[in-house]
């Protein structure tokens, strides 16, 4: 059986939101480092800028090979193979450390410097589980109602009235994740990544 490397870290990271996209493909994991720049999305999660002396931590998989697999995380990050520069997010194959300081080459989704968003934050020193843990994601924090909002108003055709009452309207407004567009309401920017995260 064959296998293609990467280096995975926020997200898809084993207890975290999109873990499951992986774990079926998974054949070994062990702990990991790579050198890099970590920040903080506002949604809480964490990407990576190519540059920096940060030691990142993240886990070293070995993943079934399967062009489907390759293609749908491609997709998940924003990557265009065919456009690399306009992507959102770079594929690239690093060397990554493993414990006893053996190198591996792996792929690594780092984030396009050009789309890293105003609103992003610097993690110091690059520990991205500490920031994580200080302050969970957004996506940590909501009811089980909001995220259902949220799912629901993501799923919709865009010109779908989906009834909310005032209190979610008030919790969800407040937190900047719906605008209101006067006779229906919409995902703000802040709305549709956590959607993504959801989903």
């Amino acid at each position: 059986m064959t296998t293609t490397r990467f280096f995975v870290y926020g997200s898809l990271s084993e207890g975290m939101v999109h873990f499951s996209k992986i774990q079926n493909f998974i054949v070994s994991s062990q702990p990991a480092a790579l050198c890099a720049t970590a920040y903080r999305l506002k949604v809480g999660f964490p990407v990576l800028i190519d540059s920096g002396t940060d030691l990142i931590a993240g886990q070293f998989v070995e993943l079934k090979s399967s062009e489907i697999l390759l293609s749908l995380l491609d997709e998940f990050f924003g990557f265009n193979p065919q456009n690399p520069q306009k992507s959102l997010c770079f594929r690239e194959e690093r060397d990554i450390t493993l414990a006893g300081e053996r190198a591996e080459k792996a792929w690594v989704y780092f984030l396009n410097p050009q789309k890293l968003p105003s609103t992003a934050t610097l993690i110091p020193g690059g520990d991205w589980q500490k920031s994580m843990r200080e302050h969970p994601a957004l996506t940590l924090r909501l009811t089980e109602k909001q995220k259902s909002y949220i799912s629901k108003l993501g799923g919709s055709s865009g010109r779908d009235i989906i009834p909310i009452d005032l209190q979610l309207y008030r919790e969800l407004m407040n937190l900047e994740l719906i605008v209101d567009k006067g006779r229906r309401l919409a995902l703000s920017k802040l709305g549709y990544e956590v959607y993504r995260y959801l989903s």
